[in-house]
């Protein structure tokens, strides 16, 4: 099975290639589909505390990756969202779809949250058993 890549995309004249784990990133899965196009990797204390605290909302194609992260909530937030949890390995626990503001989730043995916008989970077609490449291979290399 193809290991999936992480690529960053080039932006004020950069070339693109991988710029830092706790960058922007595009995740994709292991089939090479894009599940992310600009993923923000939160996984020191303070960016897993605030998450999507602030934003007014997430587009088509942002999301944030919070890691180490068993469970979420939605308190404080203005919008809806899509939680995928992810083993250490990327390969997709639970979604849950939808999530609403003063909400939590949680899913047992889960390591990663991918938070997307509501419905983008849906759309592309992210199921249990997937594989998503959570950035974990990048930072071994």
């Amino acid at each position: 099975m193809p290991v999936p890549s992480v690529v960053v995309p080039a932006e004020h004249g950069e070339a693109p290639g991988i710029r830092s784990a706790r960058g922007v990133v595009a995740l994709t899965r292991d089939d090479g589909s894009v599940v992310c196009e600009r993923c923000v990797i939160a996984d020191r204390m303070f960016p897993r505390m605030k998450g999507l605290l602030g934003k007014r909302s997430l587009e088509s194609g942002e999301g944030m990756l919070i890691r180490p992260a068993p469970s979420v909530h939605t308190f404080f937030m203005r919008f809806a969202m899509d939680a995928v949890f992810l083993s250490r390995d990327g390969e997709v626990l639970k979604v849950a779809a939808d999530v609403k503001p003063w909400r939590t989730r949680s899913c047992r043995r889960a390591y990663a949250v991918l938070e997307l916008a509501a419905g983008e989970a849906g759309r592309r077609g992210i199921a249990v058993g997937d594989r998503i490449d959570t950035a974990e291979s990048v930072q071994a290399r």
